[in-house]
């Protein structure tokens, strides 16, 4: 009995030392008596994840002509885009960025996305582009302010609807020379704030030799001008992660091109463009690199893009926003520390695919 006593002050004093100095053991597999049945917890994340959907959402932005509606709409091989989706639809050189979303709800076996994509049309197309990127600023930060409002109220949504931006595609024309000065511009200010992943679209216009240079001259601007573009060297979590991502940050940005129609080659169905001297494949990493682009945003690093916007770019506004003096968050309405400049103007319309 006194043993017994002893044994169990022993144990209580490990415990409290194990509390006091958070110390922890890592157990194996093999070290178990038997089957526990932890592993039953990725079937019930599935689950619960295939019952209730993923939300991602997108934003392309460029200039007019730079393909942006079709290289989506070859992202989900569907027609998302909102120039697909929209009848009748006239484009027109806007004096002003404005901003659309349309919402899609696509299910491939079994899973459900919510996609929303925000076209800015008007980005870059006039004379005269001075703060140009500010309505893009105005309304990534109102997305940021609605989750804020969302997560302050007394009485919150079990699942908060996530409007936030978890990737700009930034579409580069194929000039084959440097990043233009509103290029710099954009990307410094959005860098900060937003996962940013540019593109050189219409790839096929340039040589493999001019591609190559292109590249490594936009990556030279990028690193000079201090110009942060996903996935970031500080968010590796492990070697492994570490490996992946550097070979995507020595292939950004992807040079690519996006097309909806289907040709035969060698007896097959492939997406392509048409040309006198053959048939540019948009899924052959030989002709370009759309299938990095796709594999980066939807097959490998699709959670990891929701979670830096949430741990990241979401957790500095929050912060900024918490610290401020003026905040009064007896009023749950939108802030008027949004940027004053430039206007958000959004159309919204849903789909289900």
């Amino acid at each position: 009995m006194k043993k017994e006593i002893e044994l169990e002050a022993e144990v209580k004093v490990e415990i409290c030392q194990s509390v006091q100095d958070l110390q922890m053991s890592f157990i194996r597999g093999s070290d178990l008596f038997g089957y526990v049945g932890i592993e039953a917890v990725l079937d019930q994340m599935r689950s619960k994840m295939m019952k209730a959907g993923v939300e991602f959402n997108i934003m392309v932005v460029g200039q007019s002509g730079l393909g942006k509606s079709t290289l989506v709409n070859t992202l989900f091989k569907s027609k998302v885009s909102r120039k697909s989706c929209t009848p009748n639809y006239e484009e027109t050189i806007s004096k002003t960025v404005k901003l659309h979303s349309v919402s899609h709800v696509i299910e491939e076996k079994g899973v459900k996305m919510k996609l929303t994509v925000t076209d800015t049309p008007g980005f870059g197309d006039n004379i005269n582009n001075e703060n140009c990127w500010e309505p893009i600023v105005k309304y990534i930060n109102e997305q940021y302010e609605k989750y804020l409002i969302e997560e302050l109220n007394v009485n919150r949504k079990r699942r908060i609807p996530d409007s936030r931006v978890h990737s700009c595609i930034y579409f580069l024309p194929a000039t084959g020379h440097r990043l233009r000065p509103i290029d710099i511009e954009f990307m410094k200010r959005l860098g900060n704030i937003v996962s940013i992943v540019p593109v050189i679209a219409k790839a096929d216009t340039l040589t493999i030799e001019e591609r190559l240079e292109f590249k490594e001259r936009i990556r030279q601007d990028l690193t000079t001008n201090g110009i942060c573009v996903y996935p970031l060297k500080e968010y590796d979590e492990d070697p492994e992660e570490r490996i992946l991502n550097n070979r995507i940050r020595d292939n950004i940005p992807f040079a690519v091109v996006g097309t909806d129609k289907e040709h035969q080659v060698n007896g097959n169905k492939v997406l392509g463009r048409k040309t006198k001297w053959g048939i540019i494949e948009v899924e052959n990493v030989a002709h370009c690199e759309f299938v990095n682009l796709r594999d980066l945003l939807i097959r490998s690093h699709l959670q990891d893009l929701k979670d830096v916007t949430h741990n990241i770019h979401y957790e500095t506004y929050r912060v900024q926003r918490l610290n401020q003096s003026n905040v009064n968050f007896s009023e749950l309405g939108l802030s008027t520390w949004l940027l004053e400049n430039g206007s958000g103007e959004k159309y919204e319309s849903e789909s289900h695919l």
